[in-house]
């Protein structure tokens, strides 16, 4: 069984939902198979012709997202949401990473429905999961450090962070993730988070993904979804 809990983040943030959805069976390629590439084409697309004329602050997706991290404290510009990211790729002409098939199908639903979404090796986890404030002793090893620099870098003390029993998954709620449990063709087992803050339909959010996932990955998906009136829950 693998618990999830927001039980600390809820009186803060009573806005927040997240769908834990276990996949198992899966069966991941580094490469993009040309029917999920030309499925991302298309999402690209949309998401061109849907938020052309809005700036990035003017997508609620993205403008309830700004709104959390301004609640813990982060002001600065170079630290933004996974999925404000990717929109802002996305708007500029360029296309979405091609990673493996797992990372790529929860990309284009973080896309889509404007959701961050991230996934870790559920065998390189270490339950119970918990979206917490950050504290003293908490390590974190950044995936996305630069050749040469030190990717050793633990949170700030009362940061929002996605965390197992033994490190941070994810820091700044869902800015960068840690290296040490990332997806790859060995993965069998996944635990992918669609997460939202005040904003969205996560449920519609999880049925395309638990679809792209069959249907691309062979995966079986089971989900629960946290909130503030669930804040703790198990598959």
């Amino acid at each position: 069984m693998i618990e999830l809990s927001i039980s600390e983040l809820v009186p803060r943030f009573p806005g927040f939902r997240v769908a834990m959805v276990v996949a198992d069976g899966l069966a991941l390629r580094s490469e993009r198979p040309p029917a999920l590439d030309a499925l991302i084409l298309e999402r690209e697309q949309a998401c061109r012709e849907r938020w052309a004329a809005s700036e990035l602050s003017e997508i609620p997706g993205i403008a309830a997202w700004r709104a959390a991290y301004k609640g813990f404290g982060i002001k600065k510009t170079s630290y933004r949401s996974s999925v404000e990211r990717l929109v802002k790729r996305v708007k500029a002409g360029e296309r979405l990473p091609a990673v493996n098939t797992l990372v790529d199908i929860y990309n284009a639903v973080s896309l889509t429905h404007v959701f961050c979404c991230g996934a870790d090796d559920l065998d390189r986890l270490a339950p119970p999961l918990a979206f917490r404030f950050a504290r003293a002793g908490d390590s974190f090893v950044d995936m996305g450090a630069e050749p040469g620099e030190d990717p050793n870098d633990p949170p700030k003390q009362g940061e929002v962070v996605y965390a197992d029993a033994r490190h941070v998954l994810c820091r700044r709620w869902n800015w960068r993730q840690d290296a040490r449990t990332g997806l790859s063709e060995a993965t069998r087992r996944a635990v992918v988070t669609v997460q939202a803050n005040g904003w969205g339909d996560v449920e519609a959010g999880v049925a395309d993904l638990s679809r792209l996932i069959a249907e691309f990955c062979q995966g079986e998906v089971r989900a629960a979804v946290a909130d503030a009136r669930m804040p703790a829950i198990a598959l």
